[in-house]
């Protein structure tokens, strides 16, 4: 494909390499330092082998020891609790199958911990959350410290699990890795009602028996929550940036195409490795144009909040620097051109089947606003992802995509978009930066001024809603939620309520340095506000009747108060009680003290060559 790039991505990617030239130097120098020559496992003792291979199989370990066959390591994050992560079970013994039917054997490496938003929303461990990310990647960095894996396959799906394997992935960026999706649950309860009926148990008018049955009618099954959140959109990221097989992301489990698609990842696996003549080495793929596509990906389709953390963070692991400019400046050259809910009242599977991935990608390249030229999985560069999976009876085609998109209140053509720039904003002014999902907040509702009534706590915010003392215009600033605070837990707990006062006719928004679930939008809210509370930001100045503007069209986080007098007020300090509590908390009292901004991806490691 041969479309010219729109001059202004062209810009912003030649600014993204320039700022990261030096970084993006040193990592691949470690790259190239660790290429193999050969099978990995060949620098090893004869020690060291006999024990990695002591449990396998007799015919495995017999081409193994004998160094005939490329050996393929898994990273899984399988539990049977989380149903993204339950079809995974039987996973290592498709692929291992697989491997065996091409001349390779394929090993557990290790898992990863696996945790769930929807789990823990309002709950304690949500503040385990975020950190979470960062232990994924330490832990895929002990399953890979073996060295004896010649490529990798990456099994995981939700919110912090793929950009922890990614960014551990790269931490052994000279290794080719390819990720396999588990894929979303069929569709259940309509996502519109599913919210109808939270709202009307947050108003006290139906009861939880009520509300249980709903839940339950929505998530009902093994696979991915079929709403457009952090975990579906990390499954859109993987496509765009040719970390999965073409297509692979919205394909549901338990299915013989399912099932295809992972063993022909096994497959592909084996031919990428260093001792071929396809050699892709995952840390080559994770370019300054794949992170580029991976933001253009996000703002098209109205994505997950989250992302705007892990992509900085993934890009960081790789060398690379990008900031919330970039994201702002991609998001008004990118069109909005898929509504899934929260932004619309379609589910992944309505957009999968409306033309998916492929006819997403292809709308972008043809606007210009994908890199095509960028090293994937695939070894045919991003057009090859314009294809869709399919199986002509047992074998596993790739057809052309939809042309035309099966449903235009779903997925439109970038020259016909729902709106002309992306689903994102940045937010600026004398409270600090942040971050706006605009994609499901209504024109009207996309600016607000009002007085402020500021909590220190989603508990407290909550009990005022319930005590009725919020049935007014006002700007709930929310602060001591932002990763040194707290770990910067998520606060979709709140929509409902948040939303029953927008119903009402009130003029509500919501300022915090903490998160909002991937799946929340109703409601205009600044998210990741920074400098947070907790170091002295300005949100520890707000007091409760300050006029606050939240301007989500002009990207504006503004205060009516005198700016010397602004600055004159005593910081409030966070209470610190709860964090001496247990429940995990007092293990990431590390990682709260260590950690960087939200704005460069709230991570916990710092790689010192990038700044030698």
């Amino acid at each position: 494909m041969t479309t010219k790039i729109h001059p202004e991505l062209e810009k912003i990617t030649n600014r993204i390499i320039k700022r990261s030239a030096q970084s993006r130097r040193a990592y691949l120098d470690g790259i190239y330092i660790r290429q193999k020559d050969g099978f990995a496992r060949k620098r090893l003792s004869a020690g060291n082998q006999a024990h990695a291979y002591a449990g396998c199989a007799l015919h495995d370990k017999t081409a193994l020891l004998g160094a005939s066959w490329p050996n393929i390591g898994i990273v899984t994050a399988y539990n049977d609790m989380l149903s993204a992560h339950k079809p995974f079970e039987v996973y290592p013994d498709i692929i291992r199958k697989a491997a065996r039917t091409v001349g390779a054997t394929a090993q557990v490496a290790g898992g990863v911990p696996a945790m769930c938003d929807g789990v823990t929303q309002g709950q304690d461990g949500m503040e385990l959350s975020l950190f979470s990310r960062d232990v994924i990647a330490m832990s895929v960095a002990i399953a890979l410290s073996h060295d004896v894996f010649d490529s990798a396959l990456y099994l995981g799906v939700c919110d912090k699990i793929v950009p922890g394997l990614l960014i551990g992935a790269l931490q052994f960026g000279h290794l080719p890795g390819i990720f396999i999706p588990a894929g979303p649950m069929p569709s259940g309860l309509p996502n519109k009602e599913k919210a109808r009926i939270r709202q009307l148990f947050a108003e006290g008018k139906i009861g939880r028996d009520e509300l249980l049955k709903a839940e339950s009618a929505s998530y009902h099954s093994p696979g991915t929550c079929t709403f457009y959140g952090t975990a579906n959109s990390n499954q859109m990221l993987m496509e765009v940036m040719g970390l999965h097989l073409p297509g692979a992301a919205f394909v549901n489990p338990g299915t013989p195409l399912r099932a295809s698609l992972t063993q022909e990842a096994t497959k592909r696996a084996t031919e990428i490795i260093s001792t071929g003549d396809a050699y892709t080495p995952i840390g080559q793929i994770v370019s300054e144009k794949s992170i580029v596509n991976a933001i253009v990906g996000l703002m098209a389709t109205g994505g997950s909040t989250n992302l705007t953390l892990h992509i900085p963070a993934i890009a960081y692991a790789a060398g690379i620097d990008v900031c919330w400019d970039d994201f702002a400046d991609i998001s008004k050259i990118t069109p909005g051109i898929a509504k899934i809910y929260p932004n619309g009242d379609a589910d992944v599977n309505h957009f999968h089947a409306a033309g998916g991935m492929g006819f997403l990608v292809r709308e972008l390249l043809s606007a210009g606003l994908l890199h095509e030229d960028v090293m994937t999985v695939s070894g045919q560069g991003l057009g090859r992802y314009q294809k869709e999976p399919g199986l002509d009876g047992d074998k596993l085609v790739w057809r052309d995509s939809p042309k035309i998109s099966g449903n235009l209140d779903i997925l439109r053509p970038a020259s016909k978009p729902f709106s002309p720039e992306g689903g994102l904003r940045l937010l600026d002014g004398p409270l600090g930066r942040g971050v706006i999902k605009i994609s499901a907040v209504k024109p009207e509702h996309q600016l607000v001024t009002a007085p402020a009534k500021v909590f220190d706590s989603q508990d407290a915010l909550y009990g005022a809603f319930e005590a009725g003392d919020l049935n007014c215009d006002f700007v709930a600033v929310l602060r001591f939620q932002g990763p040194r605070a707290n770990g910067m837990p998520e606060l979709h707990k709140l929509t409902p309520a948040l939303g029953v006062l927008q119903d009402k006719g009130f003029k509500v928004a919501l300022v915090t340095d903490g998160r909002m679930s991937g799946a929340s939008g109703k409601i205009p809210a600044a998210i990741h506000v920074g400098p947070e509370a907790a170091m002295g930001g300005p949100l520890s100045r707000v007091k409760d009747g300050d006029v606050i503007t939240l301007d989500a069209r002009e990207g504006r986080l503004d205060i009516d108060v005198d700016a010397l007098e602004f600055s004159a007020r005593t910081p409030a300090r966070q209470d610190e009680a709860h964090l001496s509590l247990d429940f995990g908390r007092g293990l990431f009292s590390s990682f709260r003290k260590l950690c960087s901004s939200a704005e460069t991806g709230a991570r916990s490691f710092v790689t010192e060559a990038y700044d030698a």
